[in-house]
């Protein structure tokens, strides 16, 4: 086993929140409203309403969002180049969604965390 999945799934979800709080135009609104989706409907619903309500963000939240899946669910996920597709494919084991909504969910609470850290006070 490689290092990077020795690593810790909490670490790995504070660096994909650290990274997404990071990307350009990015605020806590948009953190928000993507949490409240992804309770409600889960990871497929997030990234379809991110593409279609925060544009200008979601191409690099779902680019992030799928490399961090991928190192998390190796094989499954390998020949995937769209996180639509991803969640489609973990929506085959319902043990694997679940796991990914928690890990988003996660890491979304930690991009609050971070733009919180740097000033951001959008409520």
């Amino acid at each position: 086993m490689s290092d990077a999945q020795m690593k810790n799934l909490d670490i790995q979800c504070a660096e994909l929140g650290r990274d997404l709080a990071r990307i350009k135009d990015m605020d806590e609104k948009v953190i928000n409203a993507a949490l409240a989706v992804l309770e409600e409907q889960g990871p497929y619903a997030m990234f379809l309403y991110l593409k279609a309500r925060h544009s200008n963000v979601a191409g690099a939240i779902s680019t992030k969002s799928l490399e961090f899946l991928r190192g998390i669910f190796n094989a499954r996920l390998n020949n995937v180049n769209d996180v639509l597709k991803a969640t489609t494919h973990l929506a085959d084991n319902l043990d694997d969604l679940l796991f990914a909504r928690d890990l988003l969910r996660t890491a979304l609470s930690y991009a609050r965390y971070h733009l919180k850290a740097k000033g951001d006070k959008t409520p």
